[in-house]
């Protein structure tokens, strides 16, 4: 009989777990000794956090992503299918949204394999329920172009979309995110509202939902702080 893929969240920064983990999903977590991840040592940092005896030396992980071995997410859900739980972590937040997790997900439903969510943060939703944009119809869009012309072509198509009452949701690195603000209030109309939420469940979070025009008065300190940019315009300026 096969075993149960869990996506497994991670806290969004250096936070106590237990103000954003559910004991539920902890106790799952580390009754698991097979992971893929998307970085070993924050993976086994995260897993002491959790318990400071998690026995890390009998415990598989495998690197998933980019830069990792394609073979190992099929590796990994052999395993699975022989009767192993796994359990599938990001470096924060929730596998699978902007995040190679998604790979091992899709694998495992081909293969039958059950694929269990566990509760916890995910900046994406919590920007969204925080920012009084439109919840009910909304896109994601991870990570945009790296370079300028590029990201100012896609905020302006997002603003587009957006116009038509879906809210637009994006996020960057942080070491870039006051070039992204940047660029947003160049290119965006000044009636468009920009909720930027960064920091999330963090002792310094700030989220904030204003018109372009208002945050062009106030620039706000977003170098090496985790956000995500969401924006929404007037149906008018379609």
């Amino acid at each position: 009989m096969s075993g149960t893929v869990y996506m497994i969240p991670v806290t969004l920064g250096d936070t106590d777990p237990e103000l954003t983990i559910p004991r539920g999903t902890r106790e799952i977590t580390l009754s698991l000794r097979l992971f893929a991840v998307e970085d070993i040592r924050s993976a086994r940092r995260w897993l002491r956090c959790l318990d400071r005896s998690f026995p890390i030396d009998s415990t598989l992980f495998f690197p998933i992503g980019k830069h990792a071995d394609p073979s190992n997410p099929f590796e990994i859900l052999d395993r699975v299918s022989r009767g192993a739980d796994a359990g599938v972590m990001s470096e924060a937040g929730m596998p699978g949204l902007a995040d190679p997790g998604s790979i091992i997900a899709a694998e495992a439903h081909r293969r039958g394999i059950r694929v269990i969510p566990l509760t916890g943060p995910s900046s994406v939703m919590l920007a969204l329920v925080a920012s009084g944009l439109n919840g009910q119809s909304f896109a994601f869009h991870g990570y945009l172009p790296v370079d300028s012309a590029g990201r100012k072509k896609a905020i302006k198509e997002l603003e587009r979309h957006s116009s038509v009452g879906q809210t637009q949701i994006f996020m960057e690195t942080p070491f870039r995110n006051a070039k992204m603000f940047e660029e947003i209030l160049s290119v965006c109309m000044p009636s468009t509202r920009l909720c930027i939420a960064a920091d999330i469940t963090l002792a310094g979070e700030e989220i904030r939902t204003m018109s372009v025009a208002e945050w062009r008065k106030q620039v706000p300190v977003l170098d090496k702080r985790p956000a995500v940019f969401l924006i929404l315009a007037s149906q008018s300026s379609n």
